[in-house]
């Protein structure tokens, strides 16, 4: 045989005088063929694997991997290898087996062990933020919300104008956590003395019927944020597009377009064409100046190839009625932003306060009267009627506005086992800013304080006798009170330019202009490069010049803009 064939035993070697094979067809030597396990046993145990990994409901992580321990201990008895039980080949395969099933199939706590059930109302940012975050072993968390997916609000400018598409701004609220139970329903009431929530299902034009049903809770977590505040001012929830929900952009971008297809006409007079592609936003807060800002870029760098006889006559205003704009901002961002949009074209008129809305002309409190084509009000936060409820239910809170009052814990003031966070929670001792930032922080935090087995419902939480010492205050362990971080405000102000104002510590910077905007654009830009190629679809960015919602990602927000959908 040539010296690169293996040699055979004798006892495997052909006899002499029987024609040799082929030096190329020659095999490795193989060991011996074993005696297969019964048909009873092991053919059993691989397909209770198959049909655990299947469920009649989906995949069944829980089932899966005790099958697959079946599964892998017919086979080590099916095959023996030596030095089984330390470093053998099959107890490697088995850990990596293992370790297959939890990537793929999550960890699910044991559905006949009784946990604590945590609600969570709504599914924005504090909602998102504490369901990432919640032991799902230690809790049966149920996220209860009229809306199945969180919604990156700070780019729903950008997508009512076609920027990003609407499903570049969302996430399914069961993707931040595939443990959780969902319920699409909205609370309507709160039963403090059963520990129970009230509950009614979203109608919709497939099945108008509305049930009801109750849910019980161990500890309940509002975070259904604030409504639009319209102050009462007459026509506007006729006549006015607002900016809250997926559905407000798209109805919003389906307006313009007709607005535009309506002044291209060639019948209509030339004041009626004016009037349609007049654009007024109402409030010179950050949305209303967003908007403002993306909609003159969107005229300036779209439309203008679609309707180049119509982008001259086209008026964009802002009303604000105090003194400025922006007022989260610093004074000197302030100006920035008013020169920018009077070099852009916008008219920014202060002082004018909106008395009524009618579907053509918005009047004003000095007697002045606006003829428009389309109005957007972005003037306030109002009370979402859940909360309102409970502000007029419970004594404790006689003394809150338009947001339930909580104390360093983010517990509902009067109550032992409510907690509120985001827009429609207010701390009583030190207030904070209605933000994404502060929604966020205190749905991580309320959860790690879950997490840690703090009594929650004592006078101060104190930790049990299983929890971990995570503060000490005193004799005792005292969960450490919510604490903001402020990582500093954005806003993009139109024409390739944005205002930051980044806080570090006691220190802050205030940056503003084209250059601010383009370090956006390449952090953002680096992360779509890193996501192109590890295969993920391209997404134009820095192209677009409109995505300056990436700097929240620098300022340690969790956003929910994924290049790769």
């Amino acid at each position: 045989a040539p010296h690169h064939a293996p040699r055979l035993p004798p006892a495997h070697r052909a006899p002499p005088g029987a024609p040799r094979p082929l030096p190329f067809l020659r095999l490795p030597l193989l060991p011996p063929p074993r005696a297969p396990l019964p048909p009873a046993r092991l053919p059993a145990a691989r397909g209770d694997v198959h049909q655990a990994r299947r469920g009649p409901f989906g995949p069944d992580p829980a089932a899966a991997r005790a099958a697959a321990g079946a599964a892998a201990a017919a086979e080590g008895a099916e095959e023996d290898i030596p030095g089984a039980g330390g470093g053998s080949r099959r107890g490697d395969d088995q850990r990596r087996g293992a370790a297959a099933e939890a990537k793929y199939f999550p960890v699910k706590a044991d559905p006949d062990v009784v946990r604590p059930r945590v609600v969570v109302l709504g599914a924005g940012w504090a909602a998102h933020a504490m369901t990432k975050v919640l032991d799902t072993e230690k809790y049966e968390v149920a996220v209860v919300s009229p809306r199945n997916y969180f919604l990156f609000t700070p780019m729903l400018a950008s997508s009512a104008v076609g920027t990003v598409e609407f499903r570049s701004v969302s996430e399914p609220i069961r993707k931040a956590n595939e443990t959780i139970i969902y319920y699409e329903a909205k609370c309507i009431a709160v039963d403090r003395e059963r520990s129970l929530i009230k509950c009614e299902t979203v109608p919709t034009a497939e099945n108008p019927e509305v049930t009801s049903f109750d849910l019980p809770y161990s500890y309940l977590a509002i975070g259904v944020g604030a409504i639009t505040n319209t102050f009462g001012t007459p026509g506007v929830a006729e006549n006015c597009y607002f900016l809250k929900e997926i559905e407000d952009a798209r109805r919003l971008r389906i307006g313009i377009v007709n607005r535009f297809e309506r002044a291209n006409i060639p019948d209509i007079s030339e004041a009626e064409r004016d009037r349609l592609l007049h654009f007024v936003v109402i409030g010179g807060g950050p949305t209303g100046c967003e908007f403002a800002a993306e909609l003159n870029d969107f005229v300036a760098n779209d439309l203008t190839k679609y309707y180049p006889k119509l982008v001259g006559r086209v008026r964009t205003t802002l009303l604000q009625s105090g003194a400025n704009i922006l007022l989260q901002f610093d004074a000197v961002l302030q100006q920035s932003a008013m020169d920018n949009f009077k070099s852009s074209g916008i008219d920014v008129v202060t002082g004018a306060r909106v008395t009524s809305v009618t579907p053509k002309t918005i009047s004003l409190k000095d007697g002045r009267t606006i003829d428009y084509g389309l109005a957007l009000w972005a003037a306030g936060n109002g009370v979402n009627p859940l909360v309102q409820s409970l502000l007029d239910s419970i004594p404790e809170q006689a003394n809150a506005r338009s947001r339930l009052l909580v104390d360093d814990w983010l517990r509902v003031l009067g109550t032992t086992s409510i907690f509120a966070l985001g827009d429609c929670a207010e701390a009583a001792a030190d207030p904070l800013p209605a933000t994404a930032q502060v929604a966020g922080q205190q749905g991580a935090y309320l959860a790690r304080l879950l997490n840690k087995d703090y009594c929650v419902s004592c006078e101060l939480p104190e930790r049990t006798k299983a929890a971990p010492i995570i503060d000490i205050t005193g004799q005792s362990a005292i969960a450490k009170p919510f604490q903001f971080m402020s990582l500093g405000i954005l806003a993009y102000i139109g024409n390739s330019k944005a205002l930051a104002q980044v806080e570090a510590g006691e220190a802050q910077f205030n940056l503003a202009g084209t250059l601010t905007f383009a370090a956006v654009a390449v952090g953002v830009s680096d992360e779509a490069g890193v996501a192109e190629e590890q295969g993920a679809r391209p997404v134009r960015l820095v192209q677009d010049a409109r995505v300056w919602q990436g700097y929240f990602a620098v300022l340690g927000l969790e956003a929910a803009w994924r290049p790769d959908r």
